[in-house]
């Protein structure tokens, strides 16, 4: 896959139907030969251009950390306040689908998991230490917190397919095209026999038909 070979299927797509607002871009590699149930798949992939949408990243932590949290994250879940999400569930739920990413203070990950586990177990956003989300109460967030900005995760554990957003219509057409070899790039990396593990590669908008790359 090539620049020339995405920029005629972003072509194609704007022949779609078009709506009266921006659709994000939707890259899907499905896969062959590899069995998902055995080896999952589940990993980052750093963008060299933000992918459109706006990233919305969480913190936890304590006093040591809270300016920190409050001058870089979206939102700021002191170690105080856990015991109002420890009674309400359905608020620690819907903390998990409000945000992207959680960052942890590690001196107080213990607790995040206690009271946060369940939550955001499930649709796999806890603190990730792979991708440097559990942190020291002397860390300076900025540079984390841009990292997130411009990171997707993609996963298969299921199904045979990888799915992530990697741009807008609204964004230069460049940014678009360097995110999806950027997460391409990556994603043959992850498989035991790299492209010949790849089936098809498809593009489409959020509300379009998928075109094969």
């Amino acid at each position: 896959m090539d620049k020339e070979q995405i920029q005629k299927v972003l072509e194609e797509l704007k022949k779609q139907p078009q709506k009266k607002f921006a659709q994000s871009y939707d890259l899907i590699i499905n896969l062959k030969d590899y069995d998902v149930k055995q080896s999952p798949l589940d990993f980052f992939v750093n963008l060299p251009s933000q992918k459109g949408k706006k990233v919305k990243i969480a913190a936890f932590v304590d006093q040591q950390l809270v300016d920190q949290a409050t001058k870089f994250c979206d939102f700021v879940i002191r170690d105080t306040e856990f015991d109002r999400y420890k009674e309400d569930k359905k608020a620690a739920k819907k903390l998990a689908q409000q945000y992207d990413y959680f960052i942890a203070q590690a001196t107080i990950m213990p607790k995040i998991a206690a009271v946060f586990g369940k939550a955001l177990g499930a649709r796999g956003k806890m603190p990730n230490p792979k991708l440097g989300c559990v942190v020291p109460p002397n860390v300076n967030l900025e540079p984390l917190v841009k990292k997130l900005a411009t990171t997707v995760r993609l996963s298969a554990k299921k199904g045979t397919n990888l799915q992530c957003v990697v741009g807008k219509q609204d964004q230069p057409e460049a940014q678009v095209i360097d995110n999806i070899l950027a997460v391409y790039q990556t994603a043959i990396k992850q498989l035991p026999n790299e492209v010949h593990n790849v089936r098809e590669i498809l593009l489409k908008t959020t509300m379009g038909k998928p075109v094969k790359v």
